[in-house]
C-alpha cells in the first residue's frame, strides 16, 4: 500500500541545512494499523506530509498502491490524495462558520452528489454527534470537535487515514474514543498510519515504531 525507499527530506534554514527525514525505508501494508511514536521535532509530521505528496523528498521515493507520487504533477498528487487519504490533525481545522454537517461534507469530493447529505449524517451518527448536527465548532467541546474532524476524514471512505497527533489535545476518555473510532475503521480493512508523541495508541496498533532525529526503528 505505502512503500518508502531511502526517503530523505532536508530543509534549508539560516543556520544551515536541517535533515528532517534521514534515509527512511518503511512499508505500510494494506489494512495495517501502524503507530509511529516520537518526540516533537523528530520528523513525524514531515513524514506524513511527504507520504501525502504535500512535500517533495530531497531524495528517495514514496509509492502509493504502485504509484510513485514524487514523479506526479501537483494536480495528479491532489487527485491521489482525494482518492486515497483521509486526514486527522491535532488542531481539527474545522471551518468556524460552518456547522458539523457542512464541515463533514467538505471531506470528500468523491462522494456521489445524491448521497452527500445522507452519507454525512451516517458518519456523524457513527461518532455520536447526531444531536450536534447544526452546531458550529465554537459551540462544541474539544472532544466533539475532534470527533467532527474524524467524521470529515472518514466521510469519503478513504482506504488510508493519516493521523497527526489526533489525541494530543484530548483528555484520556476522549482520546480513547477517538482511537476506538479509528480502530473500528481499521477492522473494516482500511489502513491507519498514526503519529504521536504519547503512548495511548499503542494498545490499538498492529505495529508500533519509534522515530528519533528523522530515523525510524521497529519496537514491536
Amino acid at each position: 500500500m505505502i512503500q518508502i525507499d531511502h526517503l530523505t527530506r532536508t530543509f534549508n534554514t539560516p543556520k544551515g541545512p536541517v535533515v528532517a527525514l534521514d534515509d527512511i525505508d518503511l512499508e505500510i501494508k494494506k489494512g495495517e494499523f501502524a503507530v509511529i511514536n516520537g518526540k516533537s521535532g523528530c520528523g513525524k509530521t514531515t513524514l506524513l506530509m511527504t507520504i501525502a505528496g504535500l512535500l517533495h523528498p530531497t531524495r528517495g521515493k514514496v509509492v502509493i498502491d504502485g504509484r510513485k507520487i514524487n514523479s506526479m504533477s501537483q494536480a495528479q498528487c491532489a487527485r491521489l490524495r482525494a482518492r486515497y487519504f483521509g486526514f486527522v490533525f491535532q488542531q481539527f481545522y474545522l471551518i468556524p462558520y460552518l456547522n458539523t454537517l457542512e464541515n463533514v461534507m467538505l471531506g470528500g469530493i468523491s462522494v456521489e452528489k445524491n448521497r452527500k447529505v445522507r452519507r454525512a449524517k451516517e458518519i456523524i451518527e457513527l461518532v455520536g454527534l447526531s444531536e450536534r448536527l447544526y452546531h458550529r465548532p465554537g459551540r462544541l467541546s474539544t472532544g466533539e470537535n475532534q470527533r467532527a474532524a474524524i467524521a470529515r476524514a472518514l466521510y469519503s471512505d478513504p482506504p488510508v487515514i493519516l493521523a497527526d497527533e489526533p489525541t494530543g489535545n484530548l483528555d484520556p476518555d476522549n482520546a480513547h474514543n477517538i482511537l476506538q473510532y479509528l480502530s473500528q475503521y481499521n477492522k473494516k480493512g482500511n489502513t491507519i498510519l498514526l503519529v504521536t508523541h504519547t503512548f495511548e495508541a499503542k494498545d490499538y496498533a498492529g505495529r508500533v515504531l519509534t522515530m528519533n532525529q528523522g530515523q525510524i526503528e521497529n519496537i514491536k
